[in-house]
């Protein structure tokens, strides 16, 4: 990092000051996971997202998310789905016991548990959303971006920690990456229905949209500051890039200081939702100091 920009942030930390004018953000609040054809759904399954899995579907059950329909798979053991039958009920929900083939055709022969709820699609936040987010709770804005992730497994897990961790919200690209699908929301297990995902056309008009509202941007790269230093204490963003591009060289400007986390080993190189998690658990330490 440049001497000169290094000098600037010691000097003039926390001082960007909120704009006049509230930015208008280019978001997506409403969208999903690209559906089978209509001609292979039944009424009951045609505009809609699943959740799958047991603790998931318990999760959603369990929070205030809109439910269409639960199926079961027929022949489960009773004490199994004792307590999916129970939330189900309390929600007045319709639930249809399904052969097992029935299931897997509609989750594409995913692990679904014999459980599966079919649900409106997926619903995005605003960004806007995001901060009013952070203002309930009180605390200065803590975002993730994530940079054209593609594995929904990567997606789910981070959203997993950051909902542990209590990151206001997460925002990712309209292009080039996965969005909420029912494999994410599988993999968060649940955290899917608590932490606000904002999908935004340009990533770099967002990031810059967002300094203007005072926060401050980092990013992860192999040079950088030793994230074990790292003050997230701020209205702070973090940038994970790509599982193997990082991050894109346009958004890498934008940014206002680079993290690194140092490797000893033989290999030199994390997965994206392991980097995250360690980047996310830092600045709650940052934020919630022992």
């Amino acid at each position: 990092m440049p001497e000169k920009h290094q000098q600037h942030r010691s000097n003039d930390r926390g001082a960007r000051q909120r704009p006049r004018h509230k930015p208008t953000f280019h978001d997506e609040k409403h969208a999903g996971a690209q559906q089978p054809s209509q001609e292979q759904q039944t009424p009951d399954e045609t505009s809609t997202d699943f959740i799958i899995g047991r603790h998931p579907v318990e999760a959603a059950l369990a929070s205030d998310q809109q439910i269409n329909k639960v199926f079961i798979q027929e022949g489960l053991r009773a004490d199994a789905i004792r307590n999916i039958e129970s939330l189900a009920t309390g929600r007045h929900l319709i639930i249809s016991t399904v052969p097992k083939k029935k299931l897997d055709f509609m989750t594409n022969g995913q692990n679904h548990q014999g459980v599966v709820l079919a649900i409106p699609p997926f619903a995005y936040a605003s960004v806007d959303d995001l901060f009013a987010n952070a203002e309930r709770a009180q605390e200065a804005p803590f975002f993730l971006i994530l940079d054209s992730i593609e594995d929904p497994h990567n997606l789910g897990s981070i959203l997993r920690t950051a909902d542990a961790a209590g990151v206001h919200g997460v925002i990712i690209p309209k292009r080039r990456a996965v969005g909420l699908t029912s494999v994410v929301a599988k993999t968060s297990t649940g955290a899917i229905e608590h932490v606000p995902v904002a999908r935004v056309t340009n990533l770099v008009a967002t990031v810059k949209e967002l300094k203007e509202r005072g926060l401050w941007i980092f990013g992860t790269d192999m040079i950088g500051k030793d994230f074990r230093q790292w003050d997230a204490t701020a209205p702070t963003a973090l940038v994970i890039g790509n599982e193997g591009k990082g991050i894109s060289a346009l958004l890498k400007k934008t940014v206002d200081e680079m993290l690194t986390i140092p490797m000893v080993g033989h290999v030199q190189s994390l997965n994206a939702s392991v980097a995250a998690s360690l980047l996310i658990y830092a600045g709650f330490n940052s934020r919630h100091p022992l």
